[in-house]
């Protein structure tokens, strides 16, 4: 079997599976942040591997890998941020290690037996406390030499100017060292700093998405200036992959009227014009991290790689 693990800043979430669609539950533990040695044996624990049960790792998690160093970006888990994580975690617990970002796992999980499954070339979306995305084509997660594919989220992508007559708002400093990316506005983070830009007001999304559905002006005019500011790189994304479904997952995902509004302003700006949804929703509600480790790492073990993009 295949230790399966979902890695985030708090917890690590584990599962066991035989079969890419046939996973246990295992444990949740907290995540060392600050220790490699205590994250490696929280993973080593968790697998059980004195019966020799385990056979290999399979980990999605909140970072990304370098794809030519191998080195990761974590963060929010500085014991392993720039570590050459696969390499050290099989030196640390004696078992094969494969690692993916937590986006690329669901996104994988989604066109594998989600939503998308059927489907040649998927864009996965994920709108939480920030904007991720993984692409996978013919059931394998694309990445590559030249970068990160999928990241979305992240480039000097947003207008600077919205609305008739338009009214500029300027770029917000994103995490990741640049400015205007759809990072800083596409997530419920971004969407209460962007109320805050144009009302003045400190509210949390669900109030603001609230406010919007009760048709309260400043919540409608921060709404509005949130699809008008989001959808175009997410149509140029789609113009650029070709895919034809985009899953959509994350906290904003619940706001399903948010979404159907984002779709519509997306597919009134893609190239290829279709009558029926490109967002859907995401099938996997229940830990799609973890179903996307499991297939990442049969794929792996079976010496399937995944699909270079260069």
């Amino acid at each position: 079997m295949i230790g399966c693990f979902d890695i985030g800043g708090s917890a690590i979430k584990a599962a066991y599976a035989v079969a890419p669609d046939a996973l246990t539950n295992g444990a949740r533990v907290a995540t060392p942040l600050d220790d490699f040695a205590a994250f490696a044996a929280a993973i080593r624990q968790l697998c059980g591997n004195e019966q020799g049960l385990v056979e290999a790792v399979s980990i999605s998690i909140a970072g990304v890998v370098d794809p030519q160093t191998g080195r990761l970006k974590c963060a929010n888990i500085p014991c392993i941020d720039g570590r050459a994580i696969s390499r050290d975690l099989e030196a640390a617990i004696g078992l094969p290690v494969f690692i993916a970002n937590d986006a690329d796992c669901f996104a994988l999980a989604e066109a594998t037996v989600g939503a998308a499954a059927g489907h040649r070339n998927v864009f996965g979306v994920i709108l939480g406390t920030g904007v991720g995305g993984g692409l996978v084509v013919d059931g394998r997660i694309v990445t590559g030499a030249g970068g990160f594919s999928g990241e979305w989220g992240h480039g000097q992508a947003l207008a600077t100017e919205i609305g008739t007559p338009p009214r500029r708002i300027g770029h917000f400093a994103c995490g990741c060292g640049q400015k205007g990316c759809v990072d800083t506005i596409g997530g419920a983070r971004g969407l209460e700093r962007l109320h805050l830009t144009l009302s003045g007001q400190a509210l949390d999304s669900h109030a603001i998405l609230s406010a919007w559905r009760d048709g309260e002006a400043s919540a409608a005019q921060t709404v509005a200036a949130y699809l008008e500011l989001v959808a175009p790189p997410l149509a140029l994304t789609l113009n650029i992959t070709g895919s034809s479904i985009v899953p959509v997952g994350g906290g904003l995902a619940n706001a399903w009227d948010l979404i159907e509004a984002l779709d519509a302003a997306v597919r009134s700006r893609v190239l290829r014009r279709v009558e029926g949804p490109l967002l859907v929703k995401a099938a996997l509600t229940s830990e799609p991290g973890l179903t996307g480790a499991a297939i990442l790492g049969f794929q792996a073990r079976d010496g399937a790689p995944l699909r270079p993009l260069s």
